[in-house]
């Protein structure tokens, strides 16, 4: 890592006060050399307090650390600073042959993309955005449910380290109090002369601790977090892939349907550009959605978004 990343990390599980004469001892480094890793902490939107005569100490903020990261799940994981997209980050990934599984991170992206390429906000501070490339190498029909799966495995991370409850919107968003909190894009890339998936790439955005966001989604959207967080944005990125690498599918689309929000609710969504209405029954597996219509007809939702009729 270096010696700014090294800083935080060891600053970050400081509760109190740490001196720069403690900390230059420590990294084996001139008292010059730290206060300049100090500085750069704090253009990265790091608040810390320092103190004559006690040191340093991290108020808010935090600092992706890919390199701990990396060695927590065992994969390899890249951060891109100037991130248009972690989903072309990604793509460029495939297109030079990268090793998979890999997880691309930054810190925001200028040109994020969500589903039907509509544009997704990216805060400067206190979001999470990263992308996951996979090979699974398998018929489109064998593709396990990675987007349930990894929807389950952001709503269990979030559970385990905080107590929050959050819950799932079909099909790919995850929501708290009535207002979204974070989404997710998988795409493909298949082979046409084998007729096999060969790449995934799963994207996911979220709102940790976002602190303003455009006037527009205030009424629809919302963070994790509205205070300083109990949790760092690294924690709950390794938390959430160790569960999606560890915990199997079965499970996974076991809590999905547990989590949904849909399930039994009333639902409306456009079909041929009419507008149908019908209960949410069931969701498949394969992440399709049962709705029974007014009429008693029963129709199955492959894609495509449904809007509750009530929270």
């Amino acid at each position: 890592m270096k010696t700014y990343e090294r800083l935080y990390d060891y600053l970050s599980q400081q509760s109190d006060f740490t001196s720069g004469e403690k900390l230059a001892q420590e990294f084996e480094l001139s008292r010059t050399a730290i206060w300049k890793a100090i500085q750069t902490l704090e253009s990265k939107g790091i608040q810390i307090e320092s103190v004559k005569n006690r040191g340093y100490k991290i108020i808010s903020g935090d600092l992706l650390l890919p390199e701990k990261i990396s060695r927590t799940l065992g994969i390899d994981v890249s951060l891109n600073e100037k991130s248009e997209s972690t989903q072309q980050d990604a793509k460029r990934g495939i297109e030079t042959d990268a090793a998979a599984p890999h997880l691309y991170l930054a810190p925001s992206q200028k040109n994020a993309k969500g589903r039907f390429g509509r544009t997704f906000y990216a805060s400067e501070q206190g979001g999470i955005y990263m992308s996951l490339h996979l090979k699974p190498n398998c018929p489109f029909d064998d593709v396990p449910s990675y987007t349930l799966m990894v929807a389950s495995s952001i709503v269990k991370a979030i559970s385990r380290l905080t107590g929050i409850q959050t819950g799932i919107k079909w099909v790919n968003d995850i929501y708290l109090d009535g207002k979204k909190i974070a989404g997710i894009l998988t795409e493909a890339v298949a082979s046409i002369e084998t007729g096999l998936v060969t790449d995934i790439v799963i994207g996911v955005g979220l709102n940790l601790h976002v602190s303003s966001l455009p006037e527009e989604l205030q009424s629809k959207a919302t963070s994790l977090f509205t205070s300083e967080p109990s949790i760092t944005r690294n924690q709950l990125i390794t938390e959430i892939w160790h569960l999606f690498f560890t915990i199997p599918e079965h499970e996974l689309i076991r809590v999905y349907k547990e989590k949904s929000l849909v399930l039994d609710k009333q639902v409306t969504f456009i079909e041929n550009d009419v507008t149908i209405s019908g209960i949410a029954e069931e969701i498949t597996d394969q992440g399709h959605l049962i709705v029974r219509l007014e009429n008693g007809q029963e129709m199955t939702l492959r894609s495509g978004e449904v809007s509750l009729s009530s929270w």
